[in-house]
């Protein structure tokens, strides 16, 4: 690839780095070239975490949930719409798929179920301050989602009462976008360490307390580094699906001083 004629070539760094990160998924063996992972992964006309979360979703027993939560990323961040007289009423629906401080991806998977029990209904929508065209998006692109993982042998599985399945498919997609609490009150990213913090229209950014490991979906520059979509994370489960990836040493000891601090409450 680094030879390839681009016509507008990016940089050979920002090749390298995309080179590793398909390497970290397991869509690329040692040698560059292209894995059984990968090619089922070059199915889907996603982000290629989105499409191993997708993959590793069947083992979860969950597919149909991660589908859905795709779908929901696809459409970017133009899900909710806030109205300047009516913003309270608006930030209460938005709270009300948030409860239990399950992150963000879980409150997309919500509303995007919520609108599918009332039969995809535009006055849902209305009331929930719920971009209905957004909606309609996500739906075309689930439906075509389905049609691929149909088509790449996925069994489509549900259970969406699962959390723990859920988070667990989305970090084995996105374990390279962990991030860290500091005693600052903002998070450091483990590779290329920055800091970062939670953007502030994330139902985690009013968690109380914070989480300590976090999988966010994108990092944004505004006046800070923000991460968008986030989700709590546990240490132990980085070290079960990529232990390939992390400092055993480093997350080891977070998960012991969290066991620690469990044992002293």
């Amino acid at each position: 690839m680094l030879d390839f004629d681009f016509m507008d070539p990016p940089s050979n760094e920002s090749l390298l780095k995309a080179l590793e990160l398909l390497f970290a998924l397991g869509a690329l063996n040692s040698k560059g070239e292209l894995t059984k992972l990968g090619r089922s992964m070059a199915e889907f006309p996603l982000d290629p975490k989105l499409s191993k979360a997708l993959i590793a979703s069947e083992k979860y027993g969950c597919s149909e949930e991660i589908m859905t939560i795709a779908a929901m990323l696809s459409v970017g961040n133009a899900i909710f719409y806030r109205p300047k007289d009516k913003h309270v009423l608006a930030d209460n629906a938005k709270k009300s798929f948030e409860y239990g401080d399950v992150g963000d991806h879980i409150a997309l998977l919500r509303v995007y179920n919520s609108w599918e029990e009332s039969s995809f209904s535009s006055l849902w929508c209305y009331e929930h301050f719920v971009q209905f065209k957004s909606m309609n998006r996500a739906r075309d692109i689930r439906e075509q989602l389905k049609g691929l993982t149909v088509r790449a042998g996925i069994n489509l599985k549900s259970n969406s009462s699962d959390l723990k399945a859920i988070k667990k498919s989305i970090i084995s997609g996105f374990f390279p976008h962990i991030a860290t609490f500091q005693a600052s009150g903002s998070y450091r990213t483990l590779r290329s360490p920055q800091i970062v913090d939670i953007h502030p229209n994330s139902g985690l950014a009013r968690a109380i307390p914070q989480p300590k490991w976090i999988v966010y979906h994108e990092l944004v520059l505004t006046g800070k580094k923000y991460m968008r979509q986030v989700t709590e994370a546990k240490p132990e489960w980085l070290l079960e699906i990529a232990p390939h990836y992390f400092d055993r040493t480093e997350v080891k000891e977070s998960a012991l001083n969290k066991h620690k601090k469990h044992l002293g409450a």
